[in-house]
């Protein structure tokens, strides 16, 4: 009996286990079970689920670096990906159901509100990866594309300055997303630097009585 599960099943299980809690809470929806304030219970539920995901598709490099299980670049296409679709649900219940799409009270607001342009530009980023996410845009950008997706590191601690700055009182939470997306950009950080040469490689130093010539930066 084979007990193992393969790459793609396991894909499969991610899925249905981060599809879940929208299940949870449509059943929390429709049982009225979301307190005195339905719609900001929503929004909330499902802005943390965003921010989750966006932790864990983060976690996707250094665990790979680990590893070296390259197998786990789709998992982190299938992370942004649903960090994408929980924060366009997010954005959706604060304009459709929120504000009625009233969009001069959404104007108001986000003029009031400088919170609300920290997520907003954290979503526009996240929008952009999720449209360039296929192996058609990695093509077609080629190098660009890269370049493009290391934008993710800026989108989750303006996500994080996002949740902060709405909050009123415990700000325990997202003090823990704070940590994480700061353990996960230092630890992006110095694997950076380490893979960079060292400077003194680049400068002429004498051994065994002989000049050695500094290497050419690539």
């Amino acid at each position: 009996m084979k007990l193992m599960l393969s790459a793609r099943q396991w894909w499969w299980l991610a899925l249905a286990a981060f599809c879940w809690p929208l299940l949870i809470l449509g059943v929390d929806i429709a049982n009225a079970n979301l307190g005195p304030d339905p719609v900001k219970a929503v929004h909330i539920r499902l802005g943390d689920w965003s921010l989750r995901l966006l932790c864990l598709t983060l976690t996707v490099t250094p665990l790979q670096t680990l590893t070296q299980w390259r197998g786990m670049a789709d998992f982190r296409q299938l992370f942004g990906l649903l960090t994408w679709f929980y924060a366009s649900l997010h954005v959706w219940v604060y304009l459709g159901v929120d504000q009625g799409w009233q969009w001069p009270l959404i104007a108001a607001d986000m003029a009031e509100s400088r919170y609300i342009w920290f997520g907003l530009l954290s979503y526009l980023i996240l929008l952009l990866l999720a449209l360039t996410s296929s192996v058609f845009a990695m093509r077609l950008l080629g190098r660009n594309w890269k370049r493009l997706h290391r934008y993710i590191y800026l989108a989750a601690p303006v996500a994080v300055l996002h949740y902060i700055w709405q909050l009123k009182g415990n700000l325990a939470v997202p003090a823990v997303y704070g940590l994480i997306v700061g353990g996960l950009l230092l630890f992006r950080v110095a694997s950076w630097l380490q893979g960079r040469p060292k400077l003194g490689q680049f400068w002429p130093r004498w051994a065994g009585g002989r000049l050695i010539q500094p290497a050419k930066p690539r």
